[in-house]
């Protein structure tokens, strides 16, 4: 069974909404979640999730409120939660002190995508093996196979394939690149690959989790929160139509 993946945005429509949306994941049968967390200046995200880093910087989100909110659903809801950020916020909390209160709210993993591969082998990936953290890399369409097969090495959980290489939630994003997707599942990666980026509907799930082990869905999910008044009866059937 291919797994879903769903990202939102921490502390968005409203700041107090991140529990409900965690909830209605796991209720609507996704697999695992990626929460994010808002940053001013999210140079890897496209328009929709850039406004939604404003709009939850707007209302009040932050690190410490976020840990707040995951303690509160740590019970609850028992699917992997990974927290997805950039790495200054997280430098400025204290990596050590930010990868404690994870462990102690009940968050699996981390993908922090401007965390260099080298500071992550003298520094880092000490401190998350201490609190038994998981760390995901990405990989792109160029990445060479040898840098590939390194990045996996290092990452634990999965390894994050962005579909092509452009900021997320690109209308031309070139989802079944055969190549890459067939390089990807010839290398005997010790992780299983999971693609990410302009995954919007069931069909480009089904296509590009043909040779992977799992699909993201970010900016298509965001969108419903953004866009809906009634967005809690859209996201759950928008997460039913992928997955059933």
């Amino acid at each position: 069974m291919k797994k879903l993946n769903i990202y939102f945005t921490a502390g968005v429509p409203k700041l107090e909404d991140t529990g409900k949306i965690a909830k209605l994941i796991q209720k609507s049968g996704a697999d695992m979640m990626e929460i994010g967390i808002p940053y001013s200046d999210p140079v890897a995200d496209g328009p929709v999730i850039q406004e939604a880093h404003s709009l939850a910087l707007k209302n009040g989100m932050s690190i410490k409120k976020l840990f707040e909110q995951l303690a509160e659903i740590k019970e609850s809801v028992t699917i992997p939660k990974i927290l997805m950020g950039y790495l200054n916020p997280v430098l400025q909390f204290g990596f050590d002190n930010f990868c404690q209160k994870c462990a102690e709210v009940g968050v699996s993993g981390l993908i922090i995508p401007d965390l260099p591969p080298i500071e992550f082998e003298n520094k880092y990936g000490e401190i998350l093996k201490k609190h038994n953290l998981n760390f995901t890399f990405l990989v792109t369409p160029e990445t060479s196979e040898e840098r590939i097969k390194y990045l996996d090495s290092l990452s634990s959980g999965f390894l994050y394939a962005v579909s092509s290489s452009s900021t997320t939630g690109k209308e031309n994003a070139i989802l079944k690149n055969e190549n890459y997707l067939d390089r990807l599942a010839s290398l005997d990666l010790k992780n299983p690959v999971f693609i990410g980026f302009g995954i919007k509907n069931k069909s480009d799930f089904e296509n590009v989790t043909e040779k992977a082990q799992g699909g993201i869905i970010g900016t298509a999910f965001v969108k419903i929160l953004l866009e809906n008044q009634d967005w809690e009866s859209k996201a759950e059937s928008f997460i039913q139509s992928v997955k059933n």
